[in-house]
């Protein structure tokens, strides 16, 4: 589940990590984080529950270098099932609603919403609030509506999340720690 990765309680609350998750050597998680059945979290991210809870869904991947975050006050951040979130995103304080998708360096702010099948493209800047509806594609800094995402992107979105349920089995059983030490 999470050999060489750095699992930390905070304030008497410790991740819950579902036992066939695959966590990355090098990731940290801290706190107040359940994270789901068949989910990854890749190599260098930071999963912080600290203030406020954070909860990943089943099946969900999260890339390389991603960092997650909650507000103070009223910030908790809610990550539904069979999500993508690309290599170096920032989610903070928010919503990534079922089979929702956020490219590469894309940054989702306090209480924005991310719906069900919805795509902030990679580099965008997902501001305060904002509410991104089921199906759409968004983009730029700040992020706005582009279009409607197709038959074929929602097809794409959800093999590459497959792929990487089956990728963090593979590692799982293939990854060597040390001097043959296996996770």
């Amino acid at each position: 589940m999470a050999a060489g990765a750095v699992i930390l309680p905070y304030r008497d609350k410790l991740p819950r990590i579902a036992p066939d998750a695959f966590i990355a050597p090098g990731a940290v998680v801290i706190g107040d984080v359940e994270i789901g059945p068949g989910s990854s979290v890749w190599f260098g991210c930071v999963i912080r529950g600290d203030m406020q809870p954070i909860r990943i869904g089943a099946r969900t991947n999260v890339q390389d270098g991603t960092v997650i975050h909650v507000a103070s006050a009223d910030g908790p951040t809610h990550i539904g099932d069979d999500v993508t979130i690309g290599h170096m995103a920032l989610i903070h304080a928010c919503t990534l609603a079922d089979r929702s998708f956020v490219g590469m360096k894309a940054c989702v702010m306090d209480r924005a919403v991310v719906e069900s099948r919805a795509m902030v493209a990679a580099g965008a800047l997902l501001t305060p609030g904002k509410r991104v509806p089921a199906g759409q594609l968004w983009a730029g800094s700040p992020a706005r509506f582009v279009r409607a995402l197709t038959d074929e992107e929602h097809a794409h979105h959800r093999k590459l999340a497959e792929g990487y349920v089956a990728l963090g089995v593979e590692y799982r059983a293939n990854v060597v720690l040390d001097a043959g030490t296996a996770l």
